[in-house]
């Protein structure tokens, strides 16, 4: 049996809720026929932005969402994107698929959405292709009360008020489609634009670097040597690719050793952000300058027949693991992660949400989102667990099990465990310590389950609800005050709250 100890009386960072945060590109059907469908759409919306979606995120708090790339960032040009929608320029995204923007979603259509999820708004500005003038006047668009030609623009363009942006991101993946930059390069090139990123009145703006890519370990160095100081995160991209760039593996169908391969590669992020970490060290031994994971997750080969250049995957039992495990890993590095960004919202890479015309369906990674949101503004709690290997073969050997513990402002201990053996349930006996253990009892426990005979479980629009949590309560035993016993099935993630028993 393994032990999993949660310490009540060791309080160790606060969980940002923005640790729970996505991310929308201009990119195949995430932003039009995903989250817009605009407002003479049969599909039901308000001000043209899809409503089941719109509720669907409400429901799991999201609390940040990232905009509008990603590579179509440092292509994108704000003013392209604002006035009457038929006079807006239409442009070919080169980028994603090679297909026509058209540019009806934009700067006032993103905070529209934002304010209609209730999410804070992060959003990349383009350095790759942009002028530092067209950086600083969009920002001054967006956030500026006062008497000036953008606030008036903004104003003529039917937003009185300006908007609290609080996320800005100065470039993105400058090493690569972002403008092909060296390290030091980018680093001047960024000290001068976040010059002209200005605050206004009362909103302050959390600016972002465009970090690493993967394990560059020197882009992180001369970024942090040369630019430090003018920062408050510097961004990391990691996905989680089964095979390589070229052959990435199919998102169903897989075998078991496939299973294995991707958790452990999912894994390497622990190894990134301790490494990524180190060497900030070595320049912000005081950490004012946060890690911001603002791309993650799988990236399969597209599915059969469809665009290539839209990123369009299935998401399975493996992707909800996947997610789980990352989740577990980030609430550990909460004193330095306070923001990470799961790739991408809609019908876009690790999906929340798939649509298909009128339909819309939830993914096993949304429903972990459900599941942890409850970590979204906890105070992290020590906690351990036992662990053994599991795998095919020595090549992909990983822990059986994965595990994050909170408390939240009311008292309530969330415990999350995952357990990523593909065909082999784990015994678990949970044991709270601390002066209040004895005093706290089972309120909830929600399972999402897998299926050891069927790895590759996944909701279709055939099937919708193929995966979804269950009520697990009746599994869970209490032997004495403050210890609780489970099986917990293969392939399968568990949220457990405990809650103190009231004085009548």
């Amino acid at each position: 049996m393994a032990n999993l100890t949660v310490n009540l009386d060791r309080r160790l960072s606060h969980i940002n809720p923005e640790v729970y945060g996505n991310f929308s590109e201009h990119l195949g059907h995430c932003i039009y026929d995903g989250i817009y469908v605009g407002e003479s759409s049969a599909i039901p919306n308000v001000n043209g932005m899809r409503s089941d979606i719109v509720a669907a995120l409400k429901a799991i708090h999201l609390p940040v969402l990232r905009w509008p790339g990603g590579c179509f960032a440092d292509t994108y040009h704000w003013e392209d994107g604002i006035g009457p929608r038929q006079t807006r320029k239409r442009m070919v995204n080169t980028h994603w698929g090679g297909v026509v923007e058209d540019n009806a979603f934009g700067t006032h259509e993103f905070f529209e959405f934002c304010r209609q999820v209730g999410c804070e708004p992060y959003i990349n500005g383009n350095l790759g292709s942009g002028t530092v003038r067209e950086m600083s006047e969009w920002v001054e668009y967006m956030t500026f009360d006062g008497l000036s030609p953008m606030s008036q623009r903004r104003q003529a363009n039917g937003q009185s008020e300006p908007w609290h942006l609080k996320y800005f991101g100065i470039g993105n993946e400058n090493w690569g489609c972002g403008g092909n930059m060296r390290p030091t390069y980018y680093a001047d090139v960024y000290r001068r634009y976040q010059t002209y990123v200005r605050n206004y009145g009362k909103n302050q703006i959390f600016k972002i670097a465009c970090g690493p890519n993967s394990d560059d370990y020197a882009w992180t160095e001369e970024l942090m040597k040369q630019a430090g100081h003018y920062m408050d995160g510097l961004s990391l991209h990691y996905y989680t690719v089964n095979g390589d760039w070229e052959h990435k593996g199919a998102a169903t169908g897989f075998s078991k050793a496939d299973w294995y391969q991707t958790l452990k590669k999912t894994l390497y992020m622990e190894d990134l952000i301790r490494g990524h970490l180190a060497v900030m060290d070595r320049y912000d031994p005081e950490h004012k300058v946060g890690l911001i994971i603002d791309e993650w997750g799988t990236w399969f080969d597209v599915e059969p027949g469809t665009n290539p250049g839209f990123l369009y995957q299935q998401n399975t039992t493996r992707d909800a693991l996947v997610a789980a495990v990352n989740y577990n890993i980030f609430n550990k590095h909460s004193d330095r992660i306070p923001m990470t960004n799961l790739a991408q919202l809609v019908n876009v890479l690790q999906a929340l949400i798939l649509t298909d015309g009128e339909q819309m369906l939830l993914t096993p990674t949304y429903f972990v989102a459900d599941l942890y949101q409850h970590h979204q503004g906890a105070d992290l709690l020590e906690s351990m667990v036992d662990t053994q290997l599991v795998g095919q073969d020595e090549s992909a050997l990983v822990p059986n099990l994965s595990e994050s513990a909170s408390v939240s402002a009311d008292g309530t201990v969330n415990v999350t465990l995952a357990n990523l053996a593909a065909d082999r349930p784990a015994a678990v006996q949970v044991q709270l310590t601390g002066r209040a253990a004895a005093a706290y009892t089972l309120a909830e426990a929600r399972i999402l389950a897998g299926d050891s005979d069927c790895l590759d479980l996944h909701n279709s629009f055939a099937e919708p609800q193929t995966v979804r949590p269950a009520d697990f309560a009746a599994q869970v035993s209490s032997a004495r005050p403050g210890q609780f016993r489970l099986q917990l099935p293969a392939a399968s993630v568990l949220l457990l709250r405990f809650s103190q028993a009231r004085e009548s």
